[in-house]
């Protein structure tokens, strides 16, 4: 007798509908065991004293904050009874419309998900209507909880900012979307593969993390697709000079002739710069020395104990204080074209402030992408500053000397979390699926560490005091006033941006002293700056104005004109009219400096 289960007329290995029950008994007994291999690597650095034990500094301060809000309903009787009868009066609406949908009634949805939401886009959301009470269950729950601390009377702007925030980020962590038994599109997958999306999925888990050292480091791109200097950042160049903090690329000629105006790049020290040299087909730089500029870039170090007392002004000497005098000896040029990209931006405003006040006069126009200096409207990642929370950093930062480049990736993904947290762990832990190979979720894993003085200088001046705009910074024992900056901006900023949102970069404009030019690029933070011309596939757009940094955005993008594709070709013609004169191409280190290294050198490659 066949020693198999038999359902039916179906013999051999036992099936249950299209599930074959021995293929899955094995898939879920391989991810048991994976589970325990993803249970070793987290339990292993906490063994032995390498990790943290109890819950996290933002766990801490998330519980915290909401038990603020939630003090303001059950302070009163009167107030916590309306707070339950709320959320009651919702989800009886929701059964009777779902009662009525079981008669065969069409019921318009109670709630539905915003446009553009994609946890919810498989159709069955809709047209099961088991999923879809679960789905409007969960999009009021949500609501109701947006509601208490929209409601809640009393508290700051600050902590309700991070009561909304936290609300968000609990809302989105807890969707249907991202539980096998409430996503029917999981279902189907794991039916179909008989649990094998699991297995492998927990085995992924494992692998992400050990390599997070016992925290979960999700990827979300291929990494093994990609190699800095292979296939990403291989526009030709050298390494000129370096020091302690920086090395300077200049990237070799590639026309006839070239702008006798050179080209600084000041990058954000809190990412590695070759977000602006990605693919050939994306790198702004390369586009750059195309259209006859001659390029020179900023690679920042990733640093560690021995960065820990380096400071901003260290930063603003050995970066772009030194890259000048590098430029002026390759060169012999006494005037820079300048681009300062996010918090290098800060800092590039800052240097031309103190520049200013030296009568140090080598800048010849500056250019900032989603860059800000006055930080009252600098979006959700002021969630993460107050005096408590800077005064715990700065002890965690003095331990080691530096800030882990993953705690700063981990903020950031936080701001967009179901785009760049949740998506990847259905995908890669239930769906078992490795993330697609994408050249810029590469770059985004590729994070770098914060030395400790320099990160504390940055967050309390800047976000906790906003001294920049109004006039109490100090460096180097000058006053910084960018209202002494006098030479012409390009000030970029992207319509969605969630780190340096357009409002706060539109208003920033008004701080500096001479011409400004202030464009509006669609989409956000990244794709924003990194949008190449192409004839055949035109994404985004752009919009040019009037006078930015008086009135409002909304006021300023009423009366602006909107440009289909990328604003780089308007961004070189603006170059062009503040230098158009050419001179023969310069190869790196002009035949004075000694080129030590093939772009994009060493510091770039060092890995956190």
């Amino acid at each position: 007798m066949n020693d198999k289960a038999t359902f039916g007329a179906v013999t051999g290995p036992a099936k249950f509908g299209s599930v074959d029950v021995e293929a899955f008994s094995n898939n879920l007994a391989r991810m048991v065991e994976n589970g325990g291999k993803a249970l070793a690597a987290y339990l292993k650095p906490r063994e032995e004293g390498k990790a943290d034990t109890g819950p996290s500094d933002e766990i801490a301060d998330m519980v915290k904050t909401l038990g603020q809000v939630l003090e303001y309903w059950l302070s009163d009787p009167a107030r916590a009874a309306e707070l339950q009868a709320r959320l009651g009066r919702a989800y009886l609406e929701l059964w009777g419309a779902a009662a009525k949908r079981l008669t065969g009634e069409t019921i318009e949805p109670v709630a539905k998900p915003e446009a553009g939401d994609k946890r919810f886009a498989d159709p069955e959301w809709s047209s099961n209507q088991f999923f879809d009470f679960i789905k409007q269950a969960y999009l009021l729950s949500t609501q109701w909880a947006q509601s208490l601390v929209d409601d809640a009377k009393g508290l700051d702007a600050h902590t309700r900012q991070k009561a909304e925030f936290y609300i968000r980020q609990v809302g989105n962590a807890l969707s249907p979307s991202n539980f096998l038994l409430t996503n029917p599109e999981l279902l189907r997958e794991t039916v179909s593969a008989n649990g094998e999306n699991l297995a492998r999925g927990m085995r992924m888990l494992a692998e992400d993390i050990q390599a997070g050292d016992g925290d979960l480091k999700i990827r979300q791109s291929d990494a093994d697709k990609f190699q800095v200097g292979r296939n990403l950042a291989v526009t030709p160049g050298k390494v000129i000079f370096e020091n302690k903090l920086m090395q300077l690329i200049q990237y070799a000629p590639s026309t006839p002739s070239v702008l006798r105006t050179p080209l600084l790049i000041v990058p954000p020290w809190i990412n590695k710069f070759y977000v602006l040299d990605l693919t050939p087909e994306k790198s702004f730089i390369k586009w750059s020395v195309d259209q006859g500029l001659t390029v020179f870039v900023i690679s920042w170090v990733n640093p560690d104990e021995r960065h820990a007392k380096m400071g901003f002004e260290d930063y603003m000497r050995l970066g772009p204080l030194a890259a000048l005098d590098a430029i002026e000896q390759v060169t012999g040029e006494t005037k820079v074209h300048t681009i300062g990209y996010c918090v290098g931006g800060t800092l590039l405003s800052i240097t031309l402030a103190y520049m200013a006040a030296t009568n140090d006069h080598r800048i010849a126009s500056t250019t900032l992408f989603a860059a800000q200096v006055d930080f009252t409207h600098a979006g959700d990642l002021k969630v993460f500053v107050d005096e408590p929370q800077l005064e715990l950093l700065e002890r965690r930062m003095a331990e080691r000397g530096y800030l882990e480049g993953k705690k700063m990736a981990n903020a950031f993904n936080m701001l967009r979390s179901n785009d760049l947290i949740w998506p990847y762990v259905v995908n890669n832990y239930m769906r078992g699926k490795m993330p697609m190979p994408f050249d810029l979720l590469y770059w985004n894993s590729d994070a770098t560490r914060m030395p400790a003085a320099n990160h504390s200088f940055y967050l309390r001046q800047c976000y906790l005091q906003n001294a920049l705009a109004k006039g109490q910074m100090t460096i180097a024992n000058v006053k910084i006033d960018l209202g002494e900056v006098k030479v012409p901006l390009y000030n970029l900023a992207t319509r969605e941006d969630h780190i340096a949102p357009a409002k706060s970069a539109f208003l920033g404009s008004k701080y500096f002293g001479g011409p400004v030019r202030f464009v509006l690029s669609g989409s956000g933070h990244i794709a924003g700056v990194v949008n190449p011309p192409n004839p055949n596939k035109v994404k985004y757009q752009y919009w040019t104005g009037g006078k930015a940094g008086t009135g409002s955005l909304e006021a300023w993008l009423k009366k602006a004109k909107e440009h289909p594709g990328s604003w780089w070709p308007d961004w070189i013609e603006w170059i062009k009219s503040h230098g158009p004169d050419e001179v023969p191409p310069r190869e790196p280190g002009g035949g004075v400096l000694t080129p030590i290294e093939d772009a994009p050198g060493r510091y770039v490659r060092v890995r956190s």
